[in-house]
């Protein structure tokens, strides 16, 4: 079994891993001002959680998109596990052909979702990760990655739109009772919502429109969940898919 982590800019993803299986998916809130301690601890209560037996852990894999937490949690993970951690970077074998001006400048956290994606997922393919920000990975039928997209998250629009407006509050992301609202709080849910997931629609649109050929479409990341059950446009859920790109990478440089 390995523990696998993935660092985004809002939230951290732990997970544990078995062969093909994934035992579980959790996410802790991204903290640069934590320590190697404290994370340390966030770490093993999450195991306690799901009665996970710390000496059962082979090994660890971290990938991550905040460098000033990187070491910060390879140590923490290390100290929990008592074993080598893999960090996801230069000299990491992740088997990806990627077709970009500048494969380094791929994201970590792009490479271990194409990762995955490839794996699990028909090709041509569009692995959208709606995180902090929300980016497109287009990957072609030859199973290349050819670019993509990256826009604004869901919540860094919303709170952008909050804190610039005078009487706009902040809200949940409850459904909305219809499309076109009737109040200043079912209209702004109806905009986030629906607003998002045609905009997942109309970018999936229009790479069928520049490849030429229909597309697999798959969304991981904690706002997902929200905004593909709008969409039109068929897109799978897919919850762990940056922990099985995680867990294909750490298989390859075994």
């Amino acid at each position: 079994m390995i523990l696998a982590i993935d660092i985004g800019n809002t939230n951290i993803e732990v997970g544990c891993i078995q062969g093909d299986d994934i035992i579980f998916v959790e996410r802790i809130h991204t903290d640069s001002t934590k320590s190697e301690l404290e994370y340390a601890i966030s770490i093993k209560t999450v195991l306690e959680i799901y009665g996970i037996d710390r000496k059962a852990l082979d090994g660890g894999i971290i990938s991550s998109v905040v460098p000033p937490l990187t070491n910060v949690m390879r140590r923490a993970a290390a100290k929990v596990t008592g074993r080598e951690i893999l960090v996801v970077g230069p000299g990491v074998k992740t088997g990806l052909d990627i077709r970009i001006d500048n494969p380094a400048q791929l994201g970590t956290g792009l490479v271990v979702g194409a990762v995955a994606g490839v794996e699990e997922y028909s090709c041509p393919l569009v692995i959208i990760d709606m995180g902090t920000a929300t980016t497109f990975t287009v990957v072609n039928e030859k199973k290349q990655v050819m670019g993509g997209m990256i826009m604004p998250g869901v919540n860094v629009a919303l709170d952008s739109l909050i804190n610039r407006t005078s009487q706009l509050p902040k809200i949940s992301l409850d459904p909305p009772k219809k499309f076109i609202g009737s109040n200043t709080v079912e209209c702004m849910k109806s905009g986030v919502l629906y607003g998002n997931a045609v905009c997942l629609d109309g970018m999936i649109a229009r790479v069928e429109e520049e490849l030429g050929q229909k597309v697999t479409a798959v969304a991981t990341g904690g706002m997902a969940k929200y905004i593909v059950p709008y969409c039109r446009t068929p897109v799978s859920l897919d919850d762990a898919l940056l922990l099985k790109g995680l867990k294909l990478i750490y298989r390859r440089n075994s």
